[in-house]
């Protein structure tokens, strides 16, 4: 089973914003049972809390539920239990580090990595433009999808 964790500051936008999105690609080509997804924070400032109304507006939009999930933190244990640590960011990448430590697995990205484009996804929180943060999402959720199939042969 592959296990990713898709990391943003808080955990209420972005990256459970990609958890649901890489969730539904994954369930569209029926390999739901080769993944373990899930999502956390760099910060405790969400925790408990549930995925902003901005991200829920966005996934019902496309037909994608992000119902039951709330805010949880990235600790040092995920490391050891996920094969990939997606960060949204520069930022969240510096500070998932801090939280786990030096990564000798090479385990820690940007999603945006996978792309042709790499760069950061901004966070809707401050810039308001959830329907960017969507399309930089499915981007890099789909480059990571194809990088892993074609890295783990899965059909």
């Amino acid at each position: 089973m592959i296990k990713i964790m898709f990391v943003c500051h808080g955990n209420i936008c972005r990256s459970p914003m990609a958890e649901f999105v890489f969730r539904h690609m994954v369930k569209e080509k029926h390999l739901l049972d080769k993944f373990y997804i899930a999502s956390s924070a760099t910060s405790r400032e969400e925790i408990g809390n549930s995925v902003h109304y901005g991200t829920k507006r966005k996934l019902k939009e496309v037909g994608i539920s992000c119902d039951g999930k709330t805010a949880v933190q990235l600790t040092k244990k995920d490391y050891e239990i996920f094969d990939y640590i997606i960060c949204m960011e520069s930022y969240n990448l510096k500070n998932a580090l801090r939280i786990v430590g030096e990564d000798k697995e090479k385990k820690i990205f940007r999603l945006l990595d996978f792309s042709t484009r790499p760069r950061d996804i901004a966070d809707p929180w401050y810039t308001g433009n959830f329907d960017e943060t969507y399309n930089d999402i499915l981007e890099g959720c789909e480059a990571l999808l194809n990088y892993i199939l074609k890295k783990q042969m899965i059909e």
